[in-house]
């Protein structure tokens, strides 16, 4: 009884297996069909010569063919890498390392966190064009202090225009982070 249940679980697998198989080859017969469709309507409608109809329809299949071709090798080599690279840690808004990690450097590899932890900053290009460590969203509200010297209510309430303007602009230059 224990051989029947390991055959049958043999064959359920191998005939997952076709039918993936025969659901990638259908794919690809289909994208045959579509770029040979593609090939004569150009020929027709375009008014392209028969010659460069299949030589266009060459290189789609030769295409086709090297995906195919390259597809065991893309997710093999992707695994090599995976796993050698580890899992990938998104550091969009910054963070620190605290072990050694390889980066790519301009085409060379770079090593971080190999003396101790080291930060990661997200820098940020200001509106003067500089380009600098970018201050992080959401941290305690910043105060603007004036302070009014008037020799009466009269002469205060002539300034307070000057004042809001004031006020205005050192909000919008904080905002900017100016």
């Amino acid at each position: 009884m224990e051989d029947d249940d390991i055959s049958l679980a043999g064959t359920l697998g191998e005939a997952e297996e076709l039918s993936r198989v025969m659901a990638d080859l259908e794919a690809r017969s289909q994208r045959f069909g579509a770029a040979l469709t593609g090939a004569l309507r150009s020929a027709t409608v375009g008014g392209k010569g028969l010659e460069d109809v299949l030589r266009g329809l060459g290189n789609r299949l030769t295409d086709i063919a090297l995906s195919a071709a390259l597809k065991p090798l893309e997710g093999a080599l992707g695994n090599a890498i995976g796993g050698f690279m580890g899992s990938v840690v998104p550091f969009a808004d910054g963070g620190v390392v605290r072990s050694p990690s390889f980066f790519p450097m301009g085409g060379d590899l770079g090593l971080m966190g190999e003396a101790g932890p080291e930060a990661i900053l997200p820098l940020r290009r200001g509106p003067d064009g500089v380009l600098g460590v970018a201050a992080g969203g959401g941290g305690a509200a910043t105060q603007i202090v004036f302070n009014v010297t008037a020799t009466d209510a009269a002469s205060f309430r002539k300034s307070e225009g000057q004042l809001a303007a004031m006020l205005a602009r050192s909000v919008g230059r904080g905002q900017r982070g100016l």
